[in-house]
Protein backbone atom coordinates (compact mmCIF):
# COMPACT_ATOMS: atom_id res chain seq x y z
CA UNK A 1 0.00 0.00 0.00
CA UNK A 2 1.56 3.26 -1.23
CA UNK A 3 -1.34 5.59 -0.87
CA UNK A 4 -4.12 5.36 1.46
CA UNK A 5 -7.62 5.99 -0.61
CA UNK A 6 -10.23 7.64 1.83
CA UNK A 7 -14.10 8.20 0.58
CA UNK A 8 -14.43 12.00 0.11
CA UNK A 9 -17.05 12.26 3.08
CA UNK A 10 -13.64 11.42 5.01
CA UNK A 11 -12.21 14.91 4.28
CA UNK A 12 -14.73 16.99 4.46
CA UNK A 13 -13.70 18.63 7.85
CA UNK A 14 -9.93 19.82 9.03
CA UNK A 15 -8.57 17.11 10.06
CA UNK A 16 -9.23 13.84 8.34
CA UNK A 17 -9.75 10.20 9.50
CA UNK A 18 -8.27 6.60 8.62
CA UNK A 19 -10.70 4.08 10.07
CA UNK A 20 -11.41 1.40 8.11
CA UNK A 21 -10.09 -2.25 9.51
CA UNK A 22 -7.67 -3.11 6.68
CA UNK A 23 -6.17 0.33 6.15
CA UNK A 24 -5.49 0.21 9.83
CA UNK A 25 -4.43 -3.55 10.44
CA UNK A 26 -1.57 -2.01 7.48
CA UNK A 27 -0.25 1.33 9.06
CA UNK A 28 0.10 -0.14 12.41
CA UNK A 29 1.91 -3.62 11.28
CA UNK A 30 3.82 -2.53 8.29
CA UNK A 31 4.40 1.25 8.93
CA UNK A 32 4.25 1.58 12.67
CA UNK A 33 2.78 4.87 11.90
CA UNK A 34 3.02 7.51 15.31
CA UNK A 35 2.00 11.01 15.60
CA UNK A 36 4.23 13.44 13.44
CA UNK A 37 4.89 10.61 10.58
CA UNK A 38 4.29 12.02 7.06
CA UNK A 39 1.44 9.68 5.03
CA UNK A 40 0.47 9.84 1.17
CA UNK A 41 -3.19 9.98 1.07
CA UNK A 42 -5.33 9.95 -2.11
CA UNK A 43 -9.56 10.59 -2.36
CA UNK A 44 -11.29 8.36 -4.35
CA UNK A 45 -11.57 9.82 -7.72
CA UNK A 46 -10.03 12.62 -6.46
CA UNK A 47 -6.28 14.19 -5.28
CA UNK A 48 -3.90 12.94 -3.76
CA UNK A 49 -2.14 14.74 -0.54
CA UNK A 50 1.12 14.55 1.56
CA UNK A 51 -0.39 14.38 5.43
CA UNK A 52 0.54 14.60 8.52
CA UNK A 53 -0.31 12.47 11.49
CA UNK A 54 -1.62 14.09 14.06
CA UNK A 55 -3.34 11.20 16.36
CA UNK A 56 -3.12 6.88 16.50
CA UNK A 57 -5.37 4.62 18.34
CA UNK A 58 -6.81 1.09 17.37
CA UNK A 59 -9.86 2.42 15.88
CA UNK A 60 -8.67 5.23 13.82
CA UNK A 61 -5.73 7.55 12.63
CA UNK A 62 -6.37 11.18 12.33
CA UNK A 63 -4.55 13.56 9.68
CA UNK A 64 -4.01 17.03 8.72
CA UNK A 65 -3.66 17.35 4.66
CA UNK A 66 0.40 19.63 4.30
CA UNK A 67 0.04 19.84 0.30
CA UNK A 68 -1.50 19.06 -2.51
CA UNK A 69 0.64 16.11 -4.85
CA UNK A 70 0.50 15.27 -8.51
CA UNK A 71 -1.87 11.86 -9.59
CA UNK A 72 0.42 9.51 -11.91
CA UNK A 73 -1.26 9.75 -15.45
CA UNK A 74 -3.15 7.30 -17.20
CA UNK A 75 -2.33 5.48 -20.04
CA UNK A 76 -4.41 6.10 -23.25
CA UNK A 77 -5.31 2.53 -23.46
CA UNK A 78 -8.88 0.81 -23.86
CA UNK A 79 -8.24 -2.62 -22.58
CA UNK A 80 -10.34 -5.18 -24.05
CA UNK A 81 -9.40 -8.49 -22.69
CA UNK A 82 -11.43 -12.29 -23.17
CA UNK A 83 -12.63 -13.15 -19.61
CA UNK A 84 -9.85 -14.92 -18.51
CA UNK A 85 -9.98 -17.96 -15.25
CA UNK A 86 -11.22 -16.28 -12.03
CA UNK A 87 -8.05 -16.97 -9.74
CA UNK A 88 -6.47 -15.03 -13.05
CA UNK A 89 -9.08 -11.66 -13.09
CA UNK A 90 -7.92 -10.58 -9.73
CA UNK A 91 -4.18 -10.16 -11.28
CA UNK A 92 -5.50 -9.29 -14.67
CA UNK A 93 -7.57 -6.05 -12.87
CA UNK A 94 -5.46 -5.41 -10.05
CA UNK A 95 -1.83 -5.45 -12.25
CA UNK A 96 -3.90 -3.17 -15.36
CA UNK A 97 -5.13 -0.53 -12.91
CA UNK A 98 -1.16 0.01 -11.18
CA UNK A 99 0.35 -0.21 -15.03
CA UNK A 100 -2.70 2.61 -15.26
CA UNK A 101 -5.05 1.30 -17.80
CA UNK A 102 -7.78 3.80 -18.65
CA UNK A 103 -10.68 1.88 -19.35
CA UNK A 104 -10.62 -2.22 -18.81
CA UNK A 105 -13.88 -4.08 -20.74
CA UNK A 106 -14.05 -7.77 -19.94
CA UNK A 107 -15.52 -9.44 -23.02
CA UNK A 108 -17.02 -13.37 -24.17
CA UNK A 109 -15.56 -14.82 -26.75
CA UNK A 110 -15.90 -18.90 -27.84
CA UNK A 111 -12.86 -20.18 -26.11
CA UNK A 112 -14.09 -18.12 -23.07
CA UNK A 113 -15.66 -21.00 -20.48
CA UNK A 114 -19.39 -19.89 -19.44
CA UNK A 115 -18.89 -20.79 -16.17
CA UNK A 116 -16.58 -17.78 -15.69
CA UNK A 117 -19.26 -15.24 -15.57
CA UNK A 118 -20.46 -16.90 -12.25
CA UNK A 119 -17.43 -16.28 -10.46
CA UNK A 120 -17.97 -14.36 -7.49
CA UNK A 121 -14.72 -12.31 -8.19
CA UNK A 122 -16.62 -10.11 -10.66
CA UNK A 123 -18.48 -9.17 -7.39
CA UNK A 124 -14.78 -8.35 -5.92
CA UNK A 125 -13.83 -6.08 -8.86
CA UNK A 126 -13.76 -2.80 -6.63
CA UNK A 127 -11.70 -4.34 -4.29
CA UNK A 128 -9.39 -5.47 -6.77
CA UNK A 129 -9.26 -1.74 -8.52
CA UNK A 130 -8.45 -0.30 -4.74
CA UNK A 131 -5.57 -2.58 -4.37
CA UNK A 132 -3.84 -1.58 -7.89
CA UNK A 133 -4.22 2.17 -6.92
CA UNK A 134 -2.36 1.49 -4.01
CA UNK A 135 0.22 0.08 -5.23
CA UNK A 136 0.27 2.79 -8.04
CA UNK A 137 -0.59 5.66 -5.59
CA UNK A 138 -2.96 6.32 -8.11
CA UNK A 139 -6.09 7.88 -7.03
CA UNK A 140 -8.32 7.65 -10.21
CA UNK A 141 -10.43 4.05 -10.99
CA UNK A 142 -10.25 3.06 -14.45
CA UNK A 143 -13.94 2.74 -16.25
CA UNK A 144 -14.55 -0.62 -16.47
CA UNK A 145 -17.47 -2.36 -18.81
CA UNK A 146 -18.39 -6.02 -19.44
CA UNK A 147 -20.23 -7.42 -22.49
CA UNK A 148 -21.11 -11.03 -22.59
CA UNK A 149 -21.86 -11.46 -26.75
CA UNK A 150 -19.14 -10.85 -28.81
CA UNK A 151 -20.62 -10.74 -31.94
CA UNK A 152 -23.05 -7.39 -30.84
CA UNK A 153 -20.05 -6.02 -29.44
CA UNK A 154 -17.59 -6.26 -31.89
CA UNK A 155 -20.27 -5.09 -34.59
CA UNK A 156 -22.24 -2.27 -32.47
CA UNK A 157 -20.23 -0.99 -29.91
CA UNK A 158 -16.09 -1.43 -30.76
CA UNK A 159 -16.50 0.59 -34.22
CA UNK A 160 -17.67 3.77 -32.71
CA UNK A 161 -14.49 3.65 -30.24
CA UNK A 162 -12.04 3.24 -33.51
CA UNK A 163 -10.82 6.17 -34.75
CA UNK A 164 -7.91 7.39 -36.72
CA UNK A 165 -6.17 8.70 -33.27
CA UNK A 166 -7.73 6.06 -31.87
CA UNK A 167 -7.09 2.85 -33.81
CA UNK A 168 -7.60 -1.01 -32.35
CA UNK A 169 -4.91 -3.83 -32.48
CA UNK A 170 -5.76 -7.00 -31.86
CA UNK A 171 -3.03 -9.30 -30.16
CA UNK A 172 -2.88 -12.60 -32.49
CA UNK A 173 -0.08 -14.67 -32.73
CA UNK A 174 -0.53 -15.59 -36.52
CA UNK A 175 -0.46 -12.12 -37.71
CA UNK A 176 1.75 -11.14 -40.63
CA UNK A 177 2.50 -7.36 -38.84
CA UNK A 178 4.57 -6.82 -36.12
CA UNK A 179 2.95 -5.00 -32.92
CA UNK A 180 3.60 -1.65 -32.79
CA UNK A 181 5.96 0.26 -29.84
CA UNK A 182 6.79 3.98 -28.32
CA UNK A 183 3.12 4.59 -29.18
CA UNK A 184 2.74 8.41 -28.69
CA UNK A 185 -1.39 8.33 -28.94
CA UNK A 186 -4.33 6.11 -27.57
CA UNK A 187 -5.51 3.14 -29.07
CA UNK A 188 -7.71 0.19 -28.11
CA UNK A 189 -5.87 -3.40 -27.57
CA UNK A 190 -7.94 -6.47 -27.68
CA UNK A 191 -6.19 -9.92 -25.79
CA UNK A 192 -7.74 -13.18 -26.23
CA UNK A 193 -8.54 -16.12 -23.76
CA UNK A 194 -6.30 -18.99 -23.43
CA UNK A 195 -5.36 -20.52 -26.69
CA UNK A 196 -6.20 -17.15 -28.49
CA UNK A 197 -9.74 -16.10 -30.39
CA UNK A 198 -10.86 -18.27 -32.92
CA UNK A 199 -10.49 -17.69 -36.66
CA UNK A 200 -14.01 -16.33 -37.06
CA UNK A 201 -13.30 -13.91 -33.91
CA UNK A 202 -10.30 -12.54 -35.72
CA UNK A 203 -11.73 -12.26 -38.79
CA UNK A 204 -14.95 -10.52 -37.54
CA UNK A 205 -12.84 -8.01 -35.49
CA UNK A 206 -10.86 -6.87 -38.90
CA UNK A 207 -13.91 -6.36 -40.61
CA UNK A 208 -14.80 -4.15 -37.97
CA UNK A 209 -12.02 -1.71 -37.60
CA UNK A 210 -8.88 -3.95 -35.93
CA UNK A 211 -5.47 -4.90 -36.97
CA UNK A 212 -4.33 -8.05 -36.02
CA UNK A 213 -0.75 -7.84 -34.77
CA UNK A 214 1.83 -10.38 -33.49
CA UNK A 215 4.27 -10.82 -30.70
CA UNK A 216 6.37 -13.35 -32.74
CA UNK A 217 5.87 -17.06 -32.31
CA UNK A 218 5.85 -17.24 -28.34
CA UNK A 219 2.45 -18.51 -26.72
CA UNK A 220 2.39 -16.04 -23.77
CA UNK A 221 -0.46 -16.39 -21.02
CA UNK A 222 -3.18 -13.51 -20.74
CA UNK A 223 -1.93 -11.48 -17.98
CA UNK A 224 1.62 -12.00 -19.36
CA UNK A 225 0.77 -10.69 -22.54
CA UNK A 226 -0.85 -7.79 -21.29
CA UNK A 227 2.14 -6.26 -18.92
CA UNK A 228 4.51 -6.75 -21.82
CA UNK A 229 1.91 -5.37 -24.73
CA UNK A 230 1.36 -2.24 -22.50
CA UNK A 231 5.28 -1.70 -21.95
CA UNK A 232 5.64 -1.92 -25.45
CA UNK A 233 3.45 0.32 -26.65
CA UNK A 234 3.97 3.00 -24.41
CA UNK A 235 8.14 2.90 -23.23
Amino acid sequence: MNIVLLDPRQTESEVWSISAKRQLEHLHRHLELKVGDTLKVGIQNGKRYLTEVMEVSETAVRLKPLHEESVPAKLPVTLIVAMPRPKVLRRLIMDSVTIGVEKIVLLHSYRVDKSYWQTPFLQQIDQYVTLGLEQAGDTVAPKIEIYKRFKPFVEDVLPTWITPEKPAYVAHPYADINMPNAMTHACTLLIGPEGGFIPYEIELLEQNGCQAVSLGNRILRTETAISYILGRLFT
